[in-house]
C-alpha cells in the first residue's frame, strides 16, 4: 500500500492544481461579466477574451498553462510515473473541477502546460501548429483540435510512447469537451478569435 502513496499524492496534487478556475477568479476580481453567462460559457482564456479584457485573457492563459506544468514537475519528484499521473490529473481537474460542480473549461492551456512539463519540444510543436491553424482560420477551437491531435504523434515519434498514450487520452477528452465547437464549425457558426459575445 505504501508503494502506491506517491502516485496517489501525485494524482491528488495534480487534480487540485488543475481545478483552480483562474479565468473565473480573475474576471470576478475585475468585476467583469460572469464568464459562464457569455460566449461558450467556458472559463478559459478564449472566453475571457470575449469580455474585452485582453490582459485578463493573457493572465488566464498563462496561469492555466502553468498549473499543468507545475503539476507535472511536482509529480516527477514523487515517483517515476508521477509526472504523467499528475499531468493527466491536472487536465481532468481543469475540465471537471469539484468546486464548479465538475463543469470546467476545455483544457487547452492546461494541456499545453502539461506538454511543456513532460517534453518541452512537444509543447513548442503544439504552439506552432496552433498558430498556423489560427492564422489561417481565426478559429481557436479548430487550432486546439488540430494541435492536440498532433501532440501525441510528436511524442510517439521521439520514442516517448508512455507519455504519448497519456497525452492521446487527454486529447480525446479535449475533443469531447469541444463537441459543441465541432458542431458549430461544421455549421459555419463558430465564433472567431477576438469576436465579442
Amino acid at each position: 500500500m505504501i508503494s502506491f502513496l506517491p502516485d496517489v499524492l501525485a494524482l491528488a496534487i495534480g487534480y487540485l492544481l488543475g481545478s483552480i478556475p483562474f479565468g473565473l477568479l480573475l474576471t470576478r476580481g475585475a468585476g467583469t461579466t460572469d464568464l459562464r453567462a457569455i460566449g461558450s460559457g467556458n472559463i478559459g482564456a478564449t472566453n475571457v477574451l470575449r469580455t474585452g479584457r485582453k490582459d485578463l485573457a493573457a493572465a488566464t492563459l498563462l496561469l492555466d498553462a502553468l498549473k499543468g506544468t507545475a503539476a507535472v514537475l511536482i509529480g516527477a519528484q514523487l515517483s517515476p510515473e508521477g509526472a504523467v499521473i499528475a499531468g493527466f490529473a491536472a487536465f481532468v481537474g481543469h475540465v471537471a473541477p469539484v468546486w464548479l460542480k465538475f463543469k470546467g473549461g476545455k483544457g487547452v492551456a492546461t494541456f499545453l502546460g502539461c506538454l511543456f512539463g513532460l517534453y518541452w519540444p512537444a509543447g513548442l510543436a503544439f504552439c506552432g501548429v496552433w498558430l498556423a491553424v489560427a492564422a489561417a482560420t481565426r478559429y481557436s477551437s479548430l487550432s486546439a483540435l488540430v494541435a492536440s491531435a498532433a501532440a501525441p504523434l510528436v511524442l510517439f515519434t521521439v520514442g516517448r510512447g508512455g507519455e504519448a498514450f497519456v497525452v492521446a487520452a487527454m486529447a480525446a477528452l479535449l475533443w469531447r469537451k469541444h463537441a459543441e465547437n465541432i458542431a458549430r464549425l461544421r455549421a459555419g457558426t463558430e465564433s472567431r478569435i477576438g469576436q465579442k459575445a
